[in-house]
C-alpha cells in the first residue's frame, strides 16, 4: 500500500505542479495579453472601391484583396472542407483541443520536431490578430490564453467568421471571399466541390499549394482535403471520385471592372488619400461612388479616340516599329516571342508583316492569329513628312510595307487597318448644368501612355472660346445682338504687348458693319477685339473671373480678346455651363457620396444648385428634400416666365430648396445667358435664308450635319498657329468640351487633307477647332442625346422678339429675306425703323454710334 500512496501523492504534486505551471505561466505573459473584446469590433483590411453613379466597379486600390462575407453566406460544404481539415472538434471544444495538443506532443517527444496541427481555429484566430508565426514556447502559451479568452467572448460562428474573412490564402487574397475570386472569378455559392476543397487546402500553404504556382502540390492538397471530407461522410464516394477526376481550373483573376476609367479613379484615390491618409484609405474598405455615368464615360472615350485616330491618319504614316528580318524569315514562335514585348495599346496591336499582295497585307499578331489588311485598312496611309506635309496617296501595299517590319493594326469597328501610337494628345470633360457634377472626364488617349491628367492639370489657350465670355459682358451693360461692330482692320494698336498688335481676322477677310450675333457665331476676330474695347479691359476680367477663371491667368492686354489666357478643360466646361443653367456659375464636383466597410454613409456631396431661395420660394409645391439624389438624372428648367422652378420629368422629386442646400451664384442675368446660347445656336446652325441667296453658316456647321436638333449651342477655338483647338458647347442637360494638341506646347497641329471613308478629298488646310475638335464634341453629343427629348426654345421673363433689318438692326416693317426676328432684353428693342436707304443697303451711321467702328 506505501507505493500506492507514494504514487498517488506523486500524483496529486505533479498535478499541482501543473496548475502552478499554468498559474505561473499565466500570470507571466498576462501584462502581454491584448484585449479579445477589440474582435468584437475588429476592422478587416479591404481595399479601397471606386464605382460610378450607377454602381459600376470602375477601380480597386490597396495591397489585400479581401471581400468580406457573412457566416451565413458561406456554403456549408465550405465550412464542412475547412472544419475537417483544420479542427475536426471545433464546435466541441473551448479554444484549444486536448486531443491534439496530446498528439503534438508525442510527435515533439518522439521526433523532436513541433507539429503545426496542434492549433484549433480559435488559436490560429488569435495568432492571426494578435500574435506572430514566430514558433517560440512562450508564443504558444499566450496562444493558448488567448484562445481561451475569445471562447468567452465569441461565439463559434463569429469565430468561424472571423477566420474565413483573415486568413491569408496566397496572390493578395485574404478570406475565402477574396479567394473565390482571385482564383475562379466566382462568388463563392457559385463554388463546385472541387473548387472549395482547392481554396480549403490553402491557409496552411498559401504558396507552396497555390494552384497557380504550384499546379501539382495544389491538387495533391485538394484531394487530400477531399478525402478528409470523405472520411467525415460529409460527401459521398461518387462526389469525392468525380470531384479529385476533376483537372486544376484556377487562374489569376483580376478586380472585377466594370468600367475602365482610370483618369477619374486616380482623381477619387488621391482625394481618398488627402483626406483620410494612404493606410486608411487602402485598407478601410471605403466605397467611393462618383458622379460618372457609366453610359457617357464610354461615350465620351470612344468619341475622343475615334477622334484622335483620325487626326494621326490624315496626317500620315509615320513608318514600322521595327524590322525584325530582312531576307531570312524568323520562326513563328520567335516572331510570336519578338511581338509579345511590345505592350498593346487602347486596341492598337502588334503585328509582323508576313506578305504582301497588290493591295493588302497579311499580318501575324502576338496571340498567333493571321490577319488580312485589305486596301481599305492600308489607302489612308500617305507618307508622314511633317506636321504640315504629306506624300501622295498610296498605290500599292508596298509603297507602304515591306514584309518582315514589325507595326502595328487595330480594328476599327468595320475591318481591321494599319495603324500606329497617336502622338496628339487629347481631353474632354462634361457637366451637368444643374449641380456641376461631373459626367464624363477623359484625361487624355490613353492612361497607359500618360497619367497626365489634361482635364484638370493642362493649362493651355482658349483661343475664340473665349469670345461667348466677352461678348456677355458687354451685353450686360448696353449692348444687344442686333448691335453692328465694324468687322474691319483695326489700325489703333495695343501697345501694351512691347510691340504694336494689330489682329487680323482669320481669314483675312473684312465685311463692314456686322451684327453681333453674326460676330460670335463666325468668330470673327476684330469684332470680338473691339467688343472688349466697349465694355473696356478691367471690367472683362473681372467678368471672366466671375465665370471662374483664373485672374493671375488673364494678360491684361487686348490679346485677352482672342484667347490668349491658358485655362484647363474643367475651368471652360465649367464656364460654358454659366450659359446652360440660366447664369449660375456651379461648382462641379465628382464624388457623390463615400460608404464605410459596412455601407454606411460617412460622406455625402452637397453641390451648388442652379437656382436661388428666391426662385424657389415663388413654389410650395416644390418644397421638399431629394434626399436620392434623382437630380443626378432628371434636370431642371429654371425659368422665369413666371418665377417658378418646375421640373421636365412629372415623376422627379428634384428641387432646389433641399436639406443645407447649397445655391450657386447667378453671375449674369438669364437674360444675358439666353441671348448668348441664341448666338451660339447661330455657331452651329447659321442664319439668314439660303433659298434666298442670304444663308450664313456659323464656324460649327458641321454639328448640324450629324446631330439633328435645334437645343444645341456650341463655340469652336483655336489658337495661333494652330497650337490648341477646342469645341465647347450644350444643351440644357449636359455641357461638354473637347480640345485636341500637343503636349509640347511648342507643337503645331499643322495642316492635312481632310479624309472621307478613308481616302482624301479635295478639302485640305490648317487644323481649328471645327475640323480638329469638333468632330469629337459632334460625335459624343449625337450619342449622348440620342432618345432625349429636344428642348424647345422658351424666352424667359424680360425677353421680347421683334423684327429687324439684318443690315442695319434696326426695326422694319418688311417681312422678306433681308430681315428676321431677334430676341432683345426687353426696353433694349431698337425704337427706330431703318430708312428705305438704308434697306436698299446704304448704311447711314449715326455720330453715337460711331465709336463703335474705330
Amino acid at each position: 500500500m506505501k507505493w500506492f500512496k507514494r504514487l498517488l501523492i506523486a500524483f496529486f504534486s505533479l498535478a499541482l505542479l501543473g496548475v502552478g505551471a499554468i498559474a505561473a505561466a499565466y500570470f507571466y505573459v498576462l501584462p502581454d495579453l491584448p484585449d479579445v473584446n477589440s474582435l468584437k469590433t475588429v476592422q478587416l483590411q479591404t481595399p479601397l472601391r471606386i464605382y460610378s453613379s450607377d454602381g459600376k466597379l470602375i477601380s480597386q486600390f490597396g495591397e489585400k484583396r479581401r471581400v468580406p462575407v457573412e457566416y451565413n453566406e458561406v456554403p456549408q460544404q465550405l465550412i464542412n472542407a475547412v472544419l475537417d481539415t483544420e479542427d475536426a472538434r471545433f464546435f466541441e471544444h473551448k479554444g484549444i483541443d486536448p486531443i491534439g495538443i496530446i498528439r503534438a506532443a508525442t510527435i515533439l517527444v518522439t521526433t523532436g520536431k513541433k507539429s503545426q496541427g496542434a492549433s484549433t481555429i480559435t488559436q490560429q484566430v488569435a495568432r492571426g490578430f494578435f500574435l506572430s508565426n514566430e514558433k517560440t514556447y512562450i508564443r504558444k502559451i499566450k496562444e493558448i490564453f488567448l484562445a481561451l479568452k475569445i471562447e468567452k467572448t465569441l461565439n463559434k460562428e463569429e469565430i468561424l467568421t472571423l477566420y474565413l474573412n483573415r486568413s491569408f490564402l496566397g496572390n493578395r487574397a485574404y478570406g475565402v471571399g477574396a479567394a473565390a475570386q482571385v482564383y475562379y472569378g466566382k462568388n463563392l455559392h457559385e463554388l463546385t466541390l472541387p473548387e472549395i476543397a482547392m481554396i480549403a487546402g490553402l491557409p496552411q500553404a498559401p504558396s507552396a499549394a497555390n494552384p497557380i504556382r504550384n499546379p501539382a502540390r495544389a491538387m495533391a492538397r485538394r484531394n487530400w482535403v477531399l478525402s478528409r471530407m470523405l472520411e467525415k461522410n460529409n460527401i459521398t464516394q461518387a462526389q469525392y471520385q468525380e470531384a479529385i477526376d476533376t483537372p486544376i481550373s484556377a487562374k489569376y483573376h483580376g478586380a472585377e471592372i466594370d468600367l475602365y476609367a482610370p483618369y477619374i479613379s486616380e482623381m477619387a484615390r488621391d482625394y481618398m488619400i488627402q483626406k483620410y491618409g494612404e493606410e486608411a484609405a487602402y485598407t478601410n474598405g471605403y466605397n467611393v461612388y462618383t458622379t460618372i455615368s457609366s453610359e457617357l464615360q464610354l461615350m465620351a472615350q470612344e468619341a475622343l479616340r475615334d477622334n484622335v485616330f483620325a487626326y494621326d491618319q490624315r496626317h500620315g504614316y509615320r513608318g514600322p516599329i521595327s524590322q525584325l528580318w530582312t531576307e531570312t524569315p524568323l520562326v513563328r514562335d520567335e516572331i510570336i516571342e519578338q511581338l509579345k514585348k511590345t505592350e498593346p495599346m487602347q486596341g492598337i496591336l502588334p503585328a509582323a508583316v508576313m506578305d504582301i499582295a497588290e493591295k493588302q497585307a497579311n499580318v501575324l499578331l502576338a496571340n498567333g492569329q493571321e490577319i488580312t489588311i485589305d486596301w481599305a485598312g492600308l489607302k489612308w496611309a500617305r507618307k508622314f513628312i511633317s506636321d504640315k506635309r504629306q506624300s501622295l496617296p498610296p498605290k500599292l501595299a508596298s509603297d507602304i510595307l515591306q514584309v518582315g517590319q514589325q507595326v502595328y493594326v487595330r480594328n476599327n469597328g468595320e475591318f481591321w487597318q494599319l495603324s500606329q501610337i497617336p502622338e496628339v494628345s487629347s481631353a474632354t470633360v462634361s457637366l451637368d448644368p444643374f449641380d456641376g457634377a461631373i459626367r464624363t472626364l477623359v484625361g487624355g488617349f490613353s492612361f497607359s501612355q500618360s497619367q497626365f491628367n489634361r482635364v484638370t492639370q493642362a493649362k493651355r489657350q482658349l483661343g475664340s472660346n473665349i469670345k461667348p465670355f466677352i461678348y456677355a459682358t458687354t451685353l450686360e451693360q448696353d449692348w444687344t445682338l442686333a448691335t453692328l461692330i465694324n468687322n474691319a482692320p483695326i489700325n489703333k494698336p495695343d501697345t501694351r504687348q512691347g510691340t504694336a498688335w494689330r489682329p487680323k481676322n482669320s481669314p483675312d477677310i473684312y465685311g463692314g458693319p456686322t451684327r453681333l450675333r453674326v460676330g460670335l457665331a463666325q468668330s470673327i476676330n476684330v469684332m470680338s477685339v473691339r467688343a472688349m474695347r466697349h465694355a473696356g479691359l478691367q471690367n472683362t476680367i473681372d467678368e471672366l473671373v466671375k465665370f471662374g477663371f483664373d485672374a493671375k491667368d488673364l494678360p491684361r492686354n487686348e490679346s485677352l480678346a482672342l484667347g490668349s489666357p491658358s485655362v484647363t478643360p474643367l475651368q471652360v466646361a465649367t464656364a460654358f455651363n454659366v450659359f446652360a443653367n440660366g447664369g449660375y456659375l456651379v461648382e462641379p464636383y465628382f464624388i457623390d457620396h463615400v460608404t464605410d466597410a459596412y455601407d454606411n454613409i460617412i460622406e455625402q456631396a452637397s453641390p451648388t444648385l442652379a437656382c436661388s431661395p428666391a426662385t424657389v420660394a415663388a413654389d410650395d409645391s416644390f418644397n421638399q428634400q431629394a434626399d436620392d439624389n434623382t437630380h443626378n438624372d432628371t434636370f431642371a428648367d429654371i425659368s422665369s416666365t413666371n418665377n417658378e422652378l418646375t421640373a421636365e420629368n412629372s415623376d422627379t422629386e428634384l428641387v432646389c430648396n433641399r436639406e443645407n442646400g447649397r445655391y450657386a451664384n447667378q453671375i449674369i442675368t438669364e437674360q444675358t445667358a439666353f441671348l448668348i446660347t441664341e448666338s451660339l445656336k447661330s455657331v452651329i446652325w447659321g442664319g439668314g435664308d439660303w433659298s434666298k441667296g442670304t444663308g450664313w453658316n456659323g464656324t460649327a456647321w458641321r454639328a448640324s450635319k450629324l446631330i439633328k436638333r435645334h437645343d444645341i449651342a456650341g463655340k469652336t477655338g483655336t489658337t495661333n498657329e494652330s497650337r490648341d483647338t477646342w469645341f465647347s458647347g450644350f444643351n440644357p442637360t449636359l455641357t461638354s468640351t473637347f480640345w485636341v494638341g500637343f503636349d509640347d506646347h511648342g507643337r503645331q497641329l499643322g495642316r492635312a487633307s481632310w479624309m472621307a471613308n478613308g481616302a482624301p478629298d479635295q478639302i485640305s488646310g490648317a487644323e481649328a477647332g471645327a475640323k480638329t475638335a469638333g468632330p469629337g464634341w459632334n460625335d459624343f453629343m449625337n450619342k449622348a442625346l440620342k432618345g432625349t427629348p429636344e428642348h424647345s426654345t422658351e424666352p424667359p421673363k424680360g425677353i421680347v422678339s421683334v423684327r429687324i433689318d439684318l443690315e442695319t438692326g434696326k426695326l422694319t416693317r418688311k417681312t422678306d429675306h433681308t430681315t428676321a426676328f431677334e430676341y432683345f432684353v426687353e426696353g433694349t428693342e431698337p425704337k427706330e425703323y431703318a430708312t428705305e436707304a438704308q434697306e436698299s443697303g446704304e448704311i447711314f451711321i449715326d455720330n453715337v454710334a460711331e465709336d463703335l467702328f474705330q
